[in-house]
Parts: structure tokens; C-alpha cells; sequence
């Protein structure tokens, strides 16, 4: 079905299609990767079946000629510590300034100590986003996430190096207990989608549909919002179709080890709120590196602040008029930036 009014509305309130029959144009379908089924999931109770899982996981590709997304994260590091000697590494460089060098110099530590071969991949407006964004958003059939021009930078940079698997280390944060934010109060329904809609679809659109539906699912009798549920199910989906998505259309095999691993016990939310987000994560990075402290969480380096300094704003006439830009984050201007590039790829003014 085609319904560009709802389809903006998804994408800037959820950051993707929520409903698979919907779509912008007619020829269009937007791709949708669904996240690892519980029934083939690694079970995990502590630090060690995590160490045991992503080992074990590992052994699958004995003689594939690996790549690693590294970042200066727990995650990515911790990944790291298994691979062989001489493995690449591949590492965001913005090109623009400073503003990312202390994980620069993290990222260069786990290779350092893992003896990686690191490669830097350099991220700046015209050799990503100009670059990439169009490649990745017609794979997708839909706007993207702000990661996805440079992970598709990255994933074709390592194929040219004949890495044949990427790893990466995104679906921690989802298993873990890693969005600490989302995770600090216990919400309900208004509460939470003041919280997590990234752009609201109201603010910005002329005509739109209220996402509101996606969000009423979660909704128990009493007014309790069962927010852990919606991050296992919409939240993972529109993480996890991000890299599903770049490294498609870089046509690059990759894997995750932690997106098929489920807590088998809930997740404690008393150390979390406390300050120990991703606390059996915390425990294994310190066993792998006993000598550095435990880094907090480290979104992608992305550096939409600066493309989106002095962007005055969508022009098409889907949007309204005269937006005050002050007001937006530079994620949120990528997001109403990124949408109007679409809609200009398929209706040109």
C-alpha cells in the first residue's frame, strides 16, 4: 500500500516503516530485518556465558577472513579479544575536528592490545554522507539512520582490504540492558513517547499520521507501560536494520554475537539505574582489560552537529514553513534532512 503521509510520519517518530504493507512510492519496498528468534538465542545468566557464547559463536568462522567494526566502546573491545592476531580493525576518523579523539585513542588501545591490524575510516560530509547516503537509501526504500552512510563507507572500504565477515557489536546495548536512559524510570504511555520519539511527526509535517498505535500495544490494565517489551520488540528492529541495511548495500556479510544472546533472568534494573548499565558487559570488559577503567557508553561517532550547523531547513512543501531550527537536535535535523533528500530522489520538485 502506498501512504507517504504515514510513511514520513514512521520514520520520523520511530526511524523506520513501522508497517511492513506500507510504502513511500509505488515499485518501492522498504526492507525490514526482524531480529533473531528466542528459540535459537544463547541464554545468558553471567559475564562468563557471555565469554563463552561470542567464543563459541567464533569457532563457526575458523578461516574466514574477518573484519571488526571497533569503536572505543565496551562492545566492539570486547569482540576484539577474541580475534587472531593481524585481524583488521576498521575505526571512525572524523575529519572535521577533535570532538571524537578520546575514542580514537580507546579504539587504537583494544588494537594495540589485541595486536589488530587497524584501519582508519575516515567520515566527513563529502566522501560519507554526499557519498553514500543515496546508495543507502535506495537499498532501503526509505530514509536511514545517520550510521548508515559511514558503516556502508566502512563495509566497502573492508571489502576491498577481502575481509569476507564484518563483526560488530551493536546488540549489546539492546540485550544488556544498555539504554540506561530508556531504562531509568519506570514509564507510562505519555511519559514514555515524550521520551522516545525522535522527531515528532506534528511538529514538523503538514499532513501526518499519529504513531501513537505502536506505543498503545505496550499499554497494560492500570496505566503500566511495559517499556521493556517495546525496546525488545520496535526498539531492536530499528537498531538492528540500520547495519542490516548498510552492509546490504555494500553486499558485506556480517555478524553480531550478541544479537543472539537473551538474558535468561530480568534484567536489573536497581544496577542499571544505579549506574551499571550493561553491568554483566562492565564485568567481562573488565576481566579482558584489567588495566583501563570501564568506558561509558559511546554512541557511533556521528558527527550531525556539524554537517547541520547552519542548515536553515527543509524546504519541500510536505514540510511546514518557517521551522525554528534552534530547537532541533543535529540528529533530529539529519532526520527532517535526510527525509526531504529522499522524497527529492523520487519527486523532484
Amino acid at each position: 500500500m502506498i501512504n507517504k503521509v504515514y510513511c514520513m510520519s514512521s520514520y520520523l517518530a520511530l526511524r523506520y516503516i513501522e508497517r511492513e504493507d506500507m510504502d513511500f512510492y509505488p515499485g518501492l519496498r522498504h526492507q525490514k530485518m526482524l531480529p533473531v528468534d528466542s528459540l535459537d538465542k544463547i541464554y545468558i545468566h553471567t559475564a562468563n556465558d557471555i565469554d563463552e557464547g561470542i567464543a563459541t559463536q567464533l569457532k563457526r568462522y575458523a578461516g574466514v577472513k574477518k573484519g571488526l567494526l571497533l569503536s572505543g566502546g565496551m562492545d566492539s573491545a570486547i569482540v576484539a579479544s577474541y580475534l587472531e592476531k593481524g585481524t583488521d580493525a576498521y575505526t571512525f576518523r572524523f575529519l572535521g575536528g577533535n570532538i571524537y579523539n578520546n575514542e580514537l585513542k580507546r579504539a587504537e588501545y583494544y588494537a594495540e592490545q589485541n595486536k589488530l591490524n587497524l584501519h582508519y575510516v575516515d567520515i566527513n560530509w563529502k566522501n560519507t554522507v554526499e557519498k553514500y547516503l543515496d546508495m543507502v537509501m535506495r537499498e532501503k526504500s526509505s530514509p536511514v539512520h545517520s550510521i548508515e552512510p559511514q558503516i556502508a563507507k566502512a563495509a566497502f572500504q573492508a571489502k576491498a582490504d577481502g575481509v569476507k565477515l564484518m563483526l560488530i557489536g551493536d546488540g549489546s546495548d539492546c540485550v544488556f540492558g544498555g539504554m540506561n536512559q530508556l531504562l531509568g524510570e519506570d514509564w507510562d504511555i505519555e511519559g514514555f513517547m515524550e521520551r522516545y520519539i525522535f522527531v515528532k511527526p506534528e511538529d514538523v509535517l503538514k499532513d501526518f499520521e499519529s504513531m501513537r498505535y505502536v506505543f498503545e500495544r505496550y499499554n497494560a490494565d492500570g496505566g503500566k507501560f511495559d517499556f521493556l517489551k517495546f525496546m525488545d520488540e520496535v526498539f531492536t528492529v530499528e537498531s538492528y536494520n540500520s547495519y542490516y541495511n548498510a552492509f546490504k548495500t555494500a553486499d558485506m556479510d556480517y555478524f553480531d554475537p550478541y544479537a543472539n544472546m537473551k538474558m535468561a533472568d530480568p534484567l536489573d534494573l536497581s544496577r542499571i539505574r544505579n549506574g551499571e548499565s550493561k553491568y554483566l558487559i562492565r564485568e567481562l570488559f573488565a576481566k579482558k582489560y584489567p588495566n583501563i577503567d570501564v568506558p561509558e557508553k559511546i554512541p557511533m561517532p556521528r558527527p550531525v552537529d556539524e554537517y547541520f550547523n547552519e542548515w536553515q531547513g527543509p524546504k519541500r512543501p510536505e514540510f511546514k514553513e518557517n521551522l525554528d531550527m534552534e530547537r532541533f537536535t543535529g540528529n533530529q535535523k539529519w532526520q527532517l534532512y535526510c527525509l526531504e533528500r529522499f522524497l527529492n530522489l523520487y519527486e523532484p520538485d
